[in-house]
């Protein structure tokens, strides 16, 4: 998330790297979160490794938009762990035609695999072609990929994984509670301020309610061993 501060005299964006996890019984956590001089690769590693060094393991999936910083940092951090791109970012389309894409790409999303996904991607390739979308078009087909590793999860855990509406939802918390006080002195007291409401929200929001069953990812792991 972007914040400004007062630096120097000067008004500048401090980034506040924030990662949330499901832990291995299902529930959310506040994994971290720092300071980033700006949202690259670097600032990125920098984050992950940290979170590494303080114990973060097992790390299956990592969902997040189309921040090349952050899917690089990843492959370098933890290269076992898949990466999921937010399905609901990567459309540039006129505003009188958004709805209509909008639910075009809903569509890819709601088949029952990633076959099935993947076929219906390329229909609506073909869609975006007849309506005179290239760019559209072009992101699509240069994307889709990115989007459907959810498939390779329990059917059950899909729509929990498939976007990173955790992290907006808390996002637009923040911003709310953050907008009133405008710049901050310095990239410290953003972080301040952030994490105090990241405490507050996991603290009364989520409390003990499970996210995830975790049994699903388990029975298919060993389905895997099995076979």
């Amino acid at each position: 998330i972007y914040l400004k501060r007062n630096w120097g005299g000067e008004f500048e964006n401090v980034s506040i790297l924030v990662a949330i996890g499901v832990n291995e019984d299902g529930y959310r956590e506040i994994i971290g979160a720092a300071e980033g001089m700006k949202e690259d690769s670097e600032s990125w590693k920098i984050f992950l490794v940290w979170l590494k060094e303080r114990g973060l393991d097992g790390v299956k999936l990592i969902v997040g938009d189309k921040c090349l910083g952050m899917l690089e940092a990843v492959g370098e951090v933890f290269p076992e762990a898949k990466c999921q791109r937010c399905v609901v970012l990567f459309s540039v389309v006129p505003k009188s035609k958004v709805k209509n894409v909008a639910k075009m790409l809903k569509a890819i999303h709601a088949q029952e695999s990633k076959k099935a996904s993947r076929e219906k991607a390329a229909a609506v390739v073909s869609e975006l072609k007849a309506m005179k979308l290239p760019e559209a078009e072009k992101k699509l087909e240069d994307s889709i990929e990115k989007t459907l590793t959810y498939c390779d999860f329990p059917s059950e855990h899909w729509v929990k994984i498939r976007t990173n509406n955790v992290i907006e939802r808390m996002n637009r918390e923040i911003r709310r509670r953050t907008r009133v006080v405008g710049a901050f002195p310095d990239g410290n007291s953003a972080l301040m301020l952030v994490c105090a409401r990241l405490r507050h929200v996991a603290g009364t929001q989520w409390g003990s309610k499970k996210y995830m069953n975790m049994k699903h990812l388990e029975a298919m792991e060993q389905e895997a061993l099995v076979g």
